[in-house]
């Protein structure tokens, strides 16, 4: 498996803009998504299979702290490390820009997504109760 992630742009978002929310969940509409990408304190990140996007992820920093806006790997290519990869990628990019903590929120049910941030260190700092459509979110945070 030959996996290459590369900064994310409109061309990306373009290729992907058909199937966004069939294959990547529900997730933002395509003009939410180019606002996010186009603005000046956001890094998105495409990873790529065989010359096709099968996962992205973002981050948005302020100061020296960044919050994990979204990873989403295509329903085709779950569980084949790319997620992983991909959070890596952005820790790394992080580091090398000195940003303190990484934060993020995710839905108490989305275990996968837990074992994967739990597995690289992140820890549990707080709960919104009933953001996510009445499911709970769990703050996790990463020092970097």
């Amino acid at each position: 498996m030959e996996l290459n992630i590369s900064n994310m742009n409109l061309k990306d978002l373009n290729e992907i803009s058909n199937y966004l929310v069939e294959n990547f969940d529900d997730f933002w509409s395509y003009e939410v998504f180019k606002s996010e990408l186009l603005c000046d304190n956001s890094t998105f990140y495409v990873a790529r299979l065989n010359n096709k996007i099968v996962g992205f992820a973002g981050f948005k920093t302020i100061f020296d702290e960044a919050e994990l806006m979204n990873i989403v790997v295509h329903k085709s290519a779950r569980t084949k490390g790319i997620g992983t990869a991909l959070l890596k990628h952005i820790i790394l990019e992080l580091k090398k820009q000195k940003i303190a903590t990484l934060h993020l929120e995710v839905a108490k049910d989305n275990l996968p997504a837990i074992h994967l941030y739990e597995f690289l260190g992140f820890k549990k700092v707080g709960i919104r109760k009933g953001y996510y459509n009445g499911i709970d979110a769990i703050l996790l945070d990463l020092s970097l």
